[in-house]
């Protein structure tokens, strides 16, 4: 009675391939979303950032405390 031959590296590099495929899946849940997520989201919110500051009647602080040109020349007495 002859046994078959068993190659364990087989074995082996098949559960070292689960075991990374486990770990990159438990790193997927633990950091998020993919980079391209990230930059879609990024710019919809800088979209949203500028049509609203287009949309804006009175001028913000910093604007608001920038000198204007009129009021930068030499008072008169």
């Amino acid at each position: 009675m002859a046994s078959n031959v068993v190659n364990l590296n087989r074995f082996r590099k098949k559960k070292q391939r689960e075991d990374k495929a486990k770990q990159a899946e438990i790193n997927r849940i633990r950091h998020g979303r993919t980079q391209a997520e990230k930059d879609l989201e990024r710019a919809e919110r800088e979209r949203t950032t500028r049509a609203i500051d287009g949309k804006l009647l009175e001028p913000t602080k910093a604007e608001a405390s920038k000198p204007t040109e009129a009021s930068e020349g030499p008072e008169s007495p």
